[in-house]
Formats: structure tokens, C-alpha cells, sequence
């Protein structure tokens, strides 16, 4: 455990943007900053960060959170590793206790994960650095290639020995499991009818260890480096799958990329682990690579958090690059601007960029790059010149790349410098757009079509058409109820220390006026007794409390109270919304909430004896029920005259 003192200066110094800027490109809205949600896909900023009070709140998925709770929800870390994340980016130093077997079996698997990765890149790193071999042949193999000391320990590079057990007889002896090993892609295991057979994935390669955002190392690339001409290997080999590790939500040197992306407002998109290496080295350090997988959706966003602006560098080979051409229209959907650069044809950013030197490329890539749509107009032009069919499918290409681009604005733009280029009508080019569109709004149309047609198959299998009337009219009545809860529940959140007279609190005031009435909201009752269960402790900071020392889903609410997002509309008032004003007198504010939460549950209470009527045939039973209903109208009345309210 770590000691309370502890977490209590690592959250006082933690500055949140800082720490959430690693992941979102944040813009400031006044005092808080606004960002693409890094949880789902988006094209309107929805994430917000308040650093007045040290939290966020994503609307689209609903997280909310501090710094810590975000490091939990973005990388998948429990508490206490989120926590010394934190502790070692500030420099506060966390006594960690060494753990038995039995304690690390216990720990949950994806942590379990993370510390055996951790200990195998510590492990390939000792071989390339100590060992005979990895000097020989790994440490050797990187410096051919021109990577400096600094470079190699900037990614962690490390060698796997030539041996079938090598990593796990030394994982064992040092007390982790074999089938940790296997479940993070380390070890393999074969099933004999002699028993089962464990060993090493790696071996005799070069490792390339495959950080996470955060720094962690949760998969590894490898490259053969000795051929024996009698057993057959892949060159290159990869991590499997695994709880920790998704190949397509990872970018190949995004941790040490991330912020030169954001500094450099662009990010260069590569092929191989080498060609990421060999740029950073030469000081184009905003780079990754996609690992020569296809690129995906996931991929895109992850660039997207930080810049609009991409760069893909394409081998000189003709059939790689139309090849690639799917993965730059899913960029293009995605909102991001696209450049291209075509190196030389025998050339990869790797050789160029040694052939070059740094500064030299840099001039290559800042002269040769051009919009990608140009580029595969230019590309596809020369094959068109002698054949009018391949013309013809050649403009649906390029049409369609331009369909993906979300700006009704820049299509505009690239149908007319397209037109130019292929010497066609702007017409007839904005009439095979406006096909694709209505292509796509059909297919849209078709599908909400069975999901529709779906919903009303299930509405007819749990459909009661025999209930009331009235308990309709009760749900809907009992969801405003709801709504006036959650406002007082704000209030009281934010301004319940906030004195009404002396001695005399807003909590109290609050407390004495809801003396008979029972929150509806399960949640909404345990924040109200959670709230008056430390109001005698005088917290200044109740707000504060609410979100760092309860439970998860109370701190959750409190945040979602107290963020503001939407502006409120100015028909709300004219419907019975009232949404207080900072400046407005608290008491005004507190006595208005208070009245609205009271009006709805008196016509719930009015709702709920009405229906009782139904059922009582006792003549006296009948007289009381009239009597509280009579009694409840009236107290509704006075309410509703109060603020000017119509009821019928």
C-alpha cells in the first residue's frame, strides 16, 4: 500500500493538463480547455478539462474523472500503478515492497502483464548490452545501421539469445510464472503426449519493444538476424494478441513522438520500426510507423488527438503505393489533412534519411511533399493518357477519395483543382460525388430501416399494452422528478458550505426544508447522506471531497453535477427549467431548487393517491384520501403561484 501522505502530494502537485495533454490536443474555452474525446471517435470536441478543479468529463462516453482516474481509463492501469506513474513524473519517490509469487499472482492479470513485459525488455536489454552474444551480433547489427548509444537506449532495443529457454528459465528463477509469460506472448506451448512443452518465441533477434502512451512496454517486434537455411522462420516476428496489447489501436514510436507531433502541428507515418529509429536519430523525431499492418481506424485517431496533420512517406515501388491508397482515404474520413512524399524508387525513409542526413531530408520532405489528393491524380494520370475506360475508372477513384473528406468546403475546393488536372467538366465531377453520397445515404436509409424494423420485433415481444394509462404518465413524471433532484443535488454539492446567515449554512437550510422527503434516485439519496455524514467536519472544500474520497460512482456524479457544457437554452425558463446564475443570491438560488423538487414530488404524491382512490371502497378511507389530495393540490398551488407557474 502506499501511504496516504503519499497520494496526498502526488495529487497536490499534479497539474491535469499536463498530464491529459499527453493524449488530447487541448484548445482553451475560457477557463477550461476543450479536446477530441480520446475514448470514442468524434469530429465535435466533446472532452473537457477544468483545471480550476482538477478534473475532466467526457460527454461522449459518460468518464469523468482526475488525473489518476484518466491514466485508469486511457491505459487500462489500476489504481496504484496509475498512482506511481504520476509519482514518478513529478519526481516523488514511492517505497514499492517487493513482491512474493503468491502477491503477484494475486494481482490482477493485465498488471501481472505489465510487470512481466517490464522485466523481459530489462532481461533483452542485459543480453544486447552485457551478453557476448547480444554484443556480437545485436549491439553490432544496430551500430551497422548507424544508431547511436543514445538511440538504441531511447527505445528500450535490446536481443533475444539463440537459446529455446533462455528467457523463461531466467523469468522462473526470478518468481514469475510460466503462464504469465505465456498469456503476455513471451513463451510458447506446445501440447506432446509426453507432456507439455514450453519456450521461447524470441530468439536469436533483435527486439523492439512496443510502448504504450504512457511509456509502457506492452508488445515486441523482432527481427531474425543469423538464416540457418534448415529450419524455416519468419525474418520478422511479433507479439500475439494479448489482454495489454491490440495491434490495431498501436503506433510504433508514438510515446517518443507524441510531443514533438503536437510541437510540430504534424505527424510523418512510416512503415518500419527502423525507419522510425533512423528519423528520430536525424531529428525528425514527430514519426511513427504502423508496423507494416494495415492502417486502421484506431490508428487514425491516435494521430488525431494530437495533430490534424499528416505526412505519409511512400516507398519509390509503384504497386506499394497504390496499395496504400485504402489506408489514406480512412485518414481522410477521419478529418485529418493528408500530404504525401514519394522517396526515390529503391529508397525507404531508413537509407534515405542516412544517405541524405538529417537536415538534407528535412529540405526532401518540406520541397517534395504535396496534398495527397493531387498526388493520386498525378499518380494515376500516367496510365490514362492511351485509355479512355481505365480514365473513366480512374476519375471514380479520385472522386471517391475526395467523398471521404468531411469539409463540404474542401471537397469544393479539390473538384475544382481535380477538374483542372484531368481536364474535365467541374460538373460532371460534382455529379459523380453527389452519386456517391446518395449511394451511401440509401445504404444508410436500408440499414436504419432494419434496425427499425428489428426495435418494433422487440416492442411486440415485450410490449404490455394492457398497463395503464397512468403509469406512462408516472415514468414521465417521475423522469422530471429526477431532473430536480439532480439540480439540488448540484446545489448542494457546490454551495452547501456557503453561509446563509451566521452559525446557519445552505446544508442546513436544505436539510431542515427536505426533513420529510425521501430521494427518489438511489444514487442522488447515498450522495445526500454521504454529504450530511462529514457536514460536521466544516469542509471548506466539500466539492473537492465529494470527488477524491468517496466512491467511484458518487465522485463520477458530482462531476457530471458541476461541469458545465451545453449553454442553456432561453426557452428553458419559459418551460420550468431554471438553470441559476453564478451571481445570483445563493439562498434565491437554494429556495427555487428546493420549491421545484417539492412541486414534483407533491404530484407524484398527488399521482400515487389518485390511484389509490381506485381501489378504496371504505367510506372514511375515502374521505382521508380526498382530504391529503386536497391538501397536497393546494401546497402545488401556492408553489406553482410563487413562480408563475400554469397548472391545470
Amino acid at each position: 500500500m502506499i501511504r496516504k501522505e503519499i497520494i496526498d502530494e502526488i495529487k497536490a502537485r499534479v497539474d491535469i493538463l499536463d498530464v491529459i495533454g499527453d493524449y488530447v490536443n487541448l484548445k482553451k474555452q475560457g477557463g477550461n480547455y476543450r479536446g477530441l474525446s480520446p475514448f470514442n471517435q468524434e469530429k465535435t470536441p466533446s472532452f473537457y478539462v477544468v483545471p480550476s478543479k482538477g478534473f475532466f468529463k467526457d460527454f461522449s462516453s459518460g468518464k469523468a474523472g482526475d488525473a489518476i482516474t484518466f491514466l485508469m481509463e486511457s491505459e487500462g492501469m489500476s489504481y496504484v500503478e496509475a498512482i506511481k506513474q504520476l509519482a514518478k513524473r513529478y519526481g516523488i519517490e514511492v517505497e514499492e515492497e517487493n513482491m512474493t509469487d503468491e502477491e503477484l499472482e494475486a494481482q490482477n492479470e493485465k498488471d501481472s502483464l505489465y510487470i512481466v513485459m517490464k522485466y523481459a525488455s530489462e532481461y533483452f536489454k542485459d543480453q544486447l548490452w552485457k551478453g557476448e552474444e547480444g554484443k556480437a551480433i545485436g549491439l553490432s547489427y544496430f551500430k551497422e545501421r548507424g544508431f547511436s548509444e543514445e538511440t538504441i537506449k531511447a527505445f528500450d532495443l535490446g536481443y533475444s539469445l539463440d537459446l529455446w529457454d533462455g528467457l523463461l528459465k531466467t523469468a522462473k528463477q526470478a518468481g514469475y510464472h510460466q503462464d504469465i509469460l505465456e498469456k503476455a506472448g513471451l513463451i510458447i506451448r506446445k501440447e506432446r503426449k509426453e507432456g507439455d512443452r514450453r519456450y521461447d518465441r524470441f530468439r536469436g533477434r533483435v527486439m523492439f519493444p512496443i510502448h504504450n502512451l504512457s511509456g509502457r512496454i506492452i508488445a515486441f517486434g523482432a527481427r531474425l538476424l543469423k538464416i540457418n537455411p534448415d529450419i524455416e522462420q519468419p525474418k520478422y516476428l511479433n507479439s500475439p494478441e494479448t489482454p495489454i496489447y491490440h495491434k490495431s489501436d498501436v503506433l510504433y514510436g508514438i510515446y517518443q513522438a507524441k510531443q514533438q507531433i503536437r510541437q510540430e502541428d504534424n505527424c510523418y507515418l512510416v512503415e518500419g520500426y527502423t525507419d522510425v529509429i533512423s528519423l528520430h536519430q536525424a531529428g525528425i523525431q514527430n514519426v511513427v510507423a504502423s508496423s507494416g499492418t494495415s492502417l486502421t481506424q484506431e490508428q487514425i485517431r491516435l494521430i488525431a488527438r494530437y495533430t490534424k496533420n499528416v505526412s505519409v512517406l511512400f516507398d519509390g515501388d509503384p504497386a506499394g503505393l497504390k496499395a496504400s491508397f485504402r489506408g489514406i482515404d480512412m485518414i481522410l474520413e477521419g478529418g485529418l489533412n493528408v500530404k504525401a512524399v514519394v522517396l526515390p524508387e529503391g529508397e525507404d525513409p531508413d537509407s534515405y534519411v542516412r544517405k541524405l542526413g538529417g537536415s538534407q531530408f528535412k529540405e526532401f520532405l518540406k520541397e517534395q511533399q504535396q496534398d495527397f489528393i493531387s498526388f493520386k491524380t498525378a499518380v494515376y494520370q500516367e496510365e490514362t493518357e492511351k485509355d479512355p475506360i481505365r480514365r473513366a475508372e480512374i476519375i471514380r477513384e479520385i472522386v471517391h477519395s475526395i467523398s471521404k473528406i468531411p469539409d463540404p468546403i474542401q471537397r469544393q475546393v479539390y473538384i475544382k483543382e481535380t477538374s483542372v488536372k484531368l481536364e474535365m467538366d467541374e460538373g460532371t465531377l460534382f455529379a459523380e460525388l453527389n452519386k456517391i453520397f446518395i449511394k451511401q445515404q440509401r445504404s444508410a436509409s436500408r440499414q436504419q430501416s432494419y434496425e427499425y424494423e428489428d426495435k418494433q420485433v422487440d416492442d411486440l415481444d415485450f410490449a404490455h399494452p394492457e398497463e395503464p394509462l397512468a403509469e406512462v404518465k408516472s415514468n414521465s413524471l417521475n423522469e422530471g422528478l429526477l431532473n430536480k433532484e439532480k439540480e439540488l443535488m448540484r446545489v448542494l454539492v457546490m454551495y452547501g458550505h456557503h453561509a446563509v446567515e451566521e452559525n446557519y449554512m445552505v446544508c442546513h437550510y436544505i436539510k431542515d426544508e427536505l426533513e420529510d422527503i425521501s430521494l427518489k434516485n438511489e444514487l442522488h439519496q447515498r450522495m445526500f447522506d454521504v454529504y450530511y455524514q462529514h457536514v460536521d467536519e466544516q469542509k471548506s472544500l466539500m466539492e473537492k471531497y465529494m470527488i477524491e474520497q468517496v466512491e467511484p460512482d458518487i465522485s463520477k456524479q458530482v462531476i457530471d453535477l458541476i461541469v458545465e457544457h451545453y449553454m442553456p437554452s432561453p426557452n428553458w425558463e419559459e418551460r420550468n427549467v431554471y438553470v441559476p446564475k453564478k451571481d445570483e443570491d445563493i439562498l434565491k438560488v437554494i429556495t427555487r431548487s428546493i420549491d421545484q423538487l417539492k412541486f414534483d414530488v407533491i404530484k407524484d404524491m398527488i399521482e400515487q393517491k389518485r390511484q389509490e382512490l381506485k381501489s378504496v371502497s371504505d367510506e372514511n378511507d375515502l374521505i382521508i384520501l380526498m382530504t391529503e389530495i386536497q391538501h397536497l393540490v393546494s401546497v402545488k398551488r401556492e408553489i406553482a403561484k410563487k413562480y408563475d407557474i400554469v397548472i391545470s
